[in-house]
């Protein structure tokens, strides 16, 4: 703290630097817990003392960047909150590898080496030796943890071995310390690497001297090499012969004048000095609340403030001091290329400068190739440049990043796809032809009005059955065909609506069967008609085939072929719901996959044939008497049939998701409309408004010469 107090006052009086251009300071203790770390970070934020979050209240000057945490796992936790709004953020002793990543702390800076560097470089220390078996001992945050992985790595990639790795529990108040030491004195390594804080370590150190473990060789990080806690005398004989890695040092004069000026007694509103006295002293100033403790403890010395600074070593205390003195100055000089930045040549758009009194956070200014590549794109290397200068390129179809200056993108799953600006991935829209879409609903309001109407038939030939013209058209016939034509319209509603399995199963066999029972009747009437005009000739064998058992025979006969070709269908390769991700980019098309293609084509093939035949039958017999005049409807009602059905196939082989499914609603609705228009209504006409021509001396007046 004492270092960013006599940086910020050493620029405030340099006349070079940020002339007429005053630095403040603001500084907030975290105590060492990730609480009021954040805490701290949101005040700063806020610019007042209640946190607001999404303001700030700074009036006069703007907040130009916070230095610190000193810690890894507090530096991450502010590097992820002031980030969001691109505050620069300078920590002078947080090494955690991962607070490199731009893309996850943008605005993050340190005046420290990565741990990347001090892992690699302990490795190397104890391999040097030719220790091939070591221990390591590490605390359980993001520093500990992550210099642990590092290392072992390391060891194990130039062969040696490690012989346990254990944690220092920073949770408990005796950090794990007795089964620790257990591990260490049962261990036949007298080599151990920690990588903690000396606060963690000494008490570690503390069961050490109890248990009296001697004859350890340690290997400690920075967070412990330099610490005056472990050069007390105490653990002197532990420690002797310990090695590790420190922070650059530097030469600091007039910092250690600054220090050496610092008195309690001047600065007598500084709590920091008085406690910075007491530690680097070892000594307690007689507050009113401890005087009882101080008065029963023989062994604690009283600070009198006659101490002297200059008597101390000075060379320890400037690591961390130096790398917050340069941070400061990082800062500054920053804000003096804010300064004399000139209009025209600035780093921002169309070369323009910030203010150096309103300036954002985010305008401390950058020196790249190449501007970054922002999530929703790669970097994409451009030939024969070196590899800073990059082109950014869109994200594949199918592929987001969610990160600043992603080297790769990365696919969604199967049922995923990337938002607009290929950041995230989100779920795929499912289509299907449902009974809420427009096309399903226009389709199932289309089947409720036309089904109907088969009955509405059906109720006119029962009321008018007696009549010649009902008579003559073969009544039982006619009667069946109606109600597999209301069945022909019902079943095209199975087709509409969510792919459940036990639809898929059966939407296709029961729209075979249902058809193939109303062709077969449709046939069977042709036949019927043949038969009765060539039974009243003189001598004709047929009259014994004159009645409706050869029409059953006839139905019977064609539904079991098309039962049989079903069946198999259904035992070998049945329906089944199928995902396609693959038609449209971004959606799922939930459909029913016919299984067996070979099978569903022969059953339609098959009602092909019978339509064919019916056709064939029907025209041949059309030139009959006008009171047979049955096969002319006929021959016109399978012309349209067949229409229909030629045109579907390539329809639906060339349509894709619901629209298949809709083409072959439409097909059934059309077909079915073919045979009841053409086959009922001119009946259905004469029976309700031509009464005189509905009668046997009519029928019998029109009939030709025999």
């Amino acid at each position: 703290m004492q270092a960013l107090i006599f940086a910020v006052k050493e620029i405030n009086s340099d006349p070079n630097l940020l002339s007429n251009i005053t630095l403040g300071f603001q500084v907030f203790d975290t105590c060492l817990t990730l609480r009021k770390a954040i805490q701290a970070t949101l005040q700063i934020m806020s610019g007042r003392k209640e946190i607001t979050p999404n303001y700030h209240c700074y009036k006069d000057s703007p907040l130009a960047a916070i230095i610190g945490d000193s810690e890894s796992t507090g530096s991450i936790l502010m590097a992820q909150i002031l980030g969001l709004k691109r505050f620069p953020q300078i920590s002078y002793f947080a090494t955690n590898p991962m607070l490199s990543d731009r893309g996850l702390f943008p605005s993050f800076l340190r005046t420290i080496p990565s741990d990347e560097f001090q892992m690699n470089g302990l490795a190397q220390l104890v391999l040097h030796f030719g220790w091939s078996w070591v221990g390591v001992l590490a605390s359980d945050n993001d520093y500990g943890q992550y210099g642990l992985q590092m290392v072992k790595q390391e060891i194990i990639h130039g062969g040696a071995c490690v012989a346990f790795s254990e944690n220092i529990l920073t949770a408990q108040p005796n950090r794990n310390a007795p089964h620790l030491v257990q591990i260490i004195a049962k261990s036949t390594a007298n080599v151990v690497i920690v990588i903690t804080s000396d606060v963690d370590f000494v008490i570690v150190l503390e069961e050490i001297l109890r248990q009296n473990v001697t004859g350890i060789t340690w290997v400690a990080s920075e967070a412990l090499a330099t610490s005056d806690l472990l050069s007390k005398e105490r653990f002197r004989e532990i420690l002797l012969g310990t090695i590790g890695l420190a922070i650059h040092s530097g030469n600091l004069p007039e910092f250690s004048k600054y220090l050496n000026s610092l008195h309690p007694v001047e600065h007598h509103h500084d709590l920091f000095i008085r406690e910075f006295w007491e530690t680097i002293f070892s000594c307690y100033w007689p507050y009113q609340n401890t005087l009882v403790t101080l008065l029963n403890s023989s062994t604690v010395q009283t600070c009198t403030g006659k101490e002297k600074l200059e008597s101390l070593p000075t060379d320890k205390g400037h690591r961390v001091s130096l790398n917050v003195y340069t941070a400061v100055y990082a800062i500054a000089w920053a804000l003096q290329n804010l300064l004399t930045c000139k209009p025209g040549t600035g780093p921002f758009a169309d070369g323009s400068c910030a203010s150096i009194s309103t300036f954002q956070p985010w305008q401390i200014p950058l020196s790249k190739c190449s501007p970054s590549c922002s999530p929703g794109f790669r970097q994409m290397i451009v030939p024969g440049e070196p590899l800073c200068c990059y082109d950014c390129a869109r994200c594949p179809q199918g592929h987001i990043s969610n990160q600043t200056d992603a080297v790769e993108c990365h696919p969604c799953s199967w049922d995923t796809w990337p938002d607009l600006h290929r950041i995230k991935c989100v779920p795929k829209t499912t289509e299907f032809l449902s009974f809420e879409e427009p096309l399903g609903y226009g389709l199932t309001s289309t089947v409720m009005i036309s089904s109907p109407i088969p009955l509405f038939i059906l109720g006119i030939f029962i009321c008018y059955k007696k009549t010649p013209i009902i008579r003559a058209n073969n009544y039982s016939l006619s009667c069946l065909l109606l109600l597999s034509l209301f069945l022909c319209f019902l079943c095209s509603l199975g087709f509409i609506g969510y792919p459940q399995p036990e639809m898929c199963l059966l939407h296709q066999v029961s729209f075979g069967m249902v058809f193939s029972l109303c062709i077969s009747c449709i046939l069977a009437k042709t036949i019927t008609v043949i038969i009765a005009f060539k039974a009243t000739k003189p001598g004709s064998g047929l009259r014994k085939w004159t009645g409706v058992n050869v029409s059953y025979y006839v139905i019977g006969f064609c539904i079991l072929i098309q039962l049989f070709l079903c069946v198999i269908w259904l035992i070998f390769s049945p329906p089944f719901p199928e995902y396609d991700t693959d038609t449209k980019p971004g959606i799922i098309i939930v459909v029913c996959n016919e299984g067996s293609p070979t099978a569903f084509w022969c059953m339609l093939g098959y009602l092909g044939v019978l339509a064919v035949i019916s056709f064939i039958v029907a025209f041949l017999a059309r030139r009959l008497p006008d009171s047979y005049n049955e096969a002319k409807f006929i021959t016109f009602s399978m012309l349209a049939f067949l229409s229909v059905w030629v045109s579907f196939i390539p329809a639906y082989l060339s349509a894709r998701g619901m629209y298949t499914v809709a083409m072959e609603v439409f097909a059934i609705l059309s077909s079915s409309w073919a045979l009841v228009v053409c086959i009922f209504v001119p009946k259905c006409y004469i029976v309700l408004f031509k009464p005189n021509v509905n009668s046997r001396k009519h029928l019998l007046g029109k009939r030709g010469p025999m």
